[in-house]
């Protein structure tokens, strides 16, 4: 678990400690808090992760993308290899997706594939509080959507991921 800053310490570092400091926030995408680092001082968490998504929401759409192409299949090959970033690894273990089964495992990359060929893109899902069940029902659901469907889906689920990730880094 990293070290918990306060909303205050955070609002004291200059850019590139601030950046540094929630670069893991999002997905290989310093870019976001770096950006952010203006609208300082942040009363609380709260409004730290409202400007974050602001900023993402800001973003060009091929920005939007290199963050959704950013992330990881779940339990996929990245997983496979040990290539996670470390709180993608803690939160795909945290709901057992490195102890799935034979079948799941062969389910989860057979919707991962048919999701990528459809879409583009990984599907994205905040696993926190999701079973490999519910996981693979949503896979199952989404893949019937539309590819804007699916960007606007994929980008929610970020800021849900994100909003944890700050949680457990920022006190207020």
């Amino acid at each position: 678990m990293p070290d918990c800053l306060s909303t205050t310490a955070l609002n004291a570092l200059d850019q590139p400690a601030f950046t540094a400091s929630l670069a893991d926030i999002y997905e290989h995408s310093p870019w976001i808090p770096e950006r952010c680092w203006t609208q300082r001082p942040f009363v609380n968490r709260e409004a730290l992760q409202q400007a974050l998504a602001q900023t993402l929401e800001a973003a060009s759409d091929a920005e939007k993308l290199g963050l959704i192409l950013a992330h990881p299949e779940l339990a996929g090959k990245a997983a496979v290899r040990g290539e996670l970033s470390s709180d993608s690894r803690r939160e795909q273990a945290g709901v057992g997706l490195d102890q799935c089964s034979q079948e799941e495992f062969a389910i989860i990359r057979r919707l991962n594939d048919e999701y990528r060929d459809k879409f583009g893109f990984p599907f994205i899902v905040a696993v926190k509080g999701l079973s490999r069940a519910d996981i693979i029902a949503a896979m199952e659901q989404r893949i019937t959507r539309s590819r804007t469907q699916e960007f606007a889906a994929a980008l929610a689920q970020i800021q849900h991921i994100a909003a944890f990730r700050l949680a457990d880094k920022i006190r207020d």
